[in-house]
């Protein structure tokens, strides 16, 4: 497999309204073990979020941008709830079929799940301390990407991190192999790979984001898109 460049032209069966949804279903509720295994987001949580839920007065708000099954912002609360944070979670996604998997594993008044776009929250005078996604980045063309990155600067008092994969043909072949447990009656191990296809190089996703950003690889198959709020305490 030549992963020498994006291949943009992919799209992934999960993003078809079209698509089977048994398989769409158990791909989302399968995707906490995907996550847990390869996102790293307890490193995230510890190295980024936590520092930016240390400075807020107050109850913190965390925003998830494109949800998907929700699994990643109840993650990162009780991340937080375990280290003494007050927080909310609101996870937004275009979506109808991944907020109805999200909400089911909802649980408590701290979490809300909503079908809306990050500019709709925009236009609405939200504000989070923190905002994330997860492998939301390469499912994104030209105009939708820099509309996102646009609109989480601005609803982000204290931090944006948006974790992604780094492309890579180790990770690919990782994947192929380690997916296929995971794999039968859902879309994880097709999409997953297709995903890697899609993904950026560090040097790529640098390139791409505008100034006030910064593209982390913590990892060698993990990277940060990462933007401090405008807060003061934000930029220490």
């Amino acid at each position: 497999m030549n992963l020498a460049s994006r291949d943009e032209r992919l799209t992934e069966l999960m993003d078809d309204p079209a698509c089977d949804p048994a398989k769409l279903r158990r791909t989302l509720q399968r995707f906490w073990i995907v996550n847990r295994a390869v996102s790293r987001w307890g490193r995230v949580y510890r190295s980024h979020v936590r520092p930016a839920l240390a400075a807020a007065p107050g109850p913190a708000r965390i925003l998830d941008i494109g949800c998907g099954g929700g699994d990643v912002l109840r993650r990162l609360l009780r991340l937080a709830r375990r280290d003494g944070f007050a927080v909310e979670g609101v996870g937004i996604d275009p979506d109808p079929r991944a907020l109805e998997v999200a909400q089911a594993g909802a649980s408590g008044s701290s979490i809300g799940y909503r079908q809306a776009s990050s500019g709709e929250l925009v236009a609405a005078g939200e504000r989070f301390d923190v905002v994330v996604s997860n492998h939301l980045l390469h499912h994104l063309g030209g105009d939708d990407f820099d509309s996102v990155i646009a609109d989480s600067a601005a609803l982000a008092t204290r931090l944006c991190v948006h974790s992604d994969i780094a492309r890579d043909p180790r990770a690919y072949a990782a994947f192929s192999v380690g997916a296929a447990p995971l794999a039968p009656g859902t879309l994880l191990r097709v999409d997953g790979l297709r995903s890697i296809r899609r993904s950026y190089t560090r040097a790529e996703l640098a390139a791409r984001l505008p100034a006030g950003w910064t593209a982390e690889q913590p990892t060698a198959f993990r990277l940060l898109a990462v933007h401090r709020g405008s807060s003061p305490e934000a930029r220490r």
